[in-house]
């Protein structure tokens, strides 16, 4: 059995641990439509957590809900444990949703209205909710219509997409880059929420 003092030392670490990981989380939201394969979204949980992104919707139209927290764990490294999830039904309810609580909602689409992602201004608004779609038809035509802005990651191959988990990776290293030297992170009282509900898990 492990001496009391050595388990008030673990649990101080992990305290500690806790409030610095919460301290460093970003406002934001990451948004998947209809995505097809768990595993993928699973990959994408652990770019998220890693990035300080805690927020994650899940759009279910068109493809079978799965619950994202019993899914992946190997492929998220046990990341969704660490983040909060909402299921909508439809686009149009989770951009609802994202235009009451005051989120900019932005596309990622190969189309000719779309940013080059390196030449955004993504970074620049504390609210942001970032839209990735399914694994090969890519966000719906709705989605693209409802969204605020849209921006493409551009590409130098044969090959012009890439995967989802890579994908969401490379959006969110982007957004976390232009937000260096801002203050994005959570209000006060989420944090100390937060820090609360973890301490239990």
């Amino acid at each position: 059995m492990p001496e009391k003092n050595q388990l008030t030392q673990e649990a101080t670490t992990r305290q500690n641990k806790i409030i610095k990981v919460v301290e460093r989380r970003q406002e934001g939201v990451l948004v998947l439509e209809d995505i097809h394969d768990p595993h993928n979204a699973a990959a994408v949980w652990r770019s998220c957590d890693g990035f300080g992104i805690g927020k994650v919707y899940l759009i279910f139209d068109k493809e079978l809900v799965f619950n994202p927290k019993k899914v992946g764990k190997a492929s998220s490294s046990s990341a969704n444990k660490w983040l909060d999830f909402k299921i909508f039904k439809s686009t149009e309810e989770c951009v609802k949703t994202l235009k009451s609580e005051g989120y900019e909602i932005w596309a990622t689409v190969l189309d000719k209205e779309a940013t080059e992602i390196y030449k955004s201004d993504l970074g620049q608004k504390k609210k942001v909710a970032i839209m990735l779609g399914n694994e090969h038809r890519g966000l719906s035509a709705e989605a693209v219509r409802l969204a605020d802005k849209k921006i493409y990651i551009p590409m130098r191959g044969m090959v012009q997409s890439l995967n989802l988990s890579v994908t969401a990776a490379i959006v969110l290293y982007e957004l976390t880059k232009q937000r260096q030297g801002k203050d994005y992170g959570l209000e006060k009282i989420e944090m100390v929420e937060m820090i609360y509900q973890w301490k239990f898990k």
